[in-house]
């Protein structure tokens, strides 16, 4: 998990909720997971942390919190442009995706 000591500064983040594909570990998700925070997402500009969260019924949620709800939307739109990140795009059941963007007011 990503060091969120900076939470407190977010003011705006990206919300997912999906479940994984039909074989796919918890575990394999996590060992992506891994790089992709280590090797993508903390590298970006205005990151400032990642967490995934787990529910009931195989469902997850993923969380990145950045400085500005445009950023967040930024760094989720270069998802796609990056190899660890496409990698734990694939784990996913598409159609059980559920993803919006927030600002914080408060």
């Amino acid at each position: 998990m990503t060091n969120l000591q900076n939470i407190g500064q977010f003011a705006g983040m990206e919300f997912a909720t999906f479940k994984l594909k039909d074989g796919v570990s918890e575990d394999k998700m996590l060992e992506i997971i891994k790089k992709v925070d280590e090797q993508f997402l903390q590298k970006e500009e205005g990151f400032l942390g990642h967490s995934t969260l787990k529910g009931e019924n195989g469902v997850y949620a993923d969380v990145a919190f950045a400085t500005t709800q445009e950023k967040a939307q930024e760094i989720c739109g270069k998802w796609m442009e990056n190899e660890l990140a496409l990698q734990y795009v694939e784990l996913i059941d598409e159609p059980s995706v559920n993803m919006s963007f927030w600002s914080r007011i408060k």
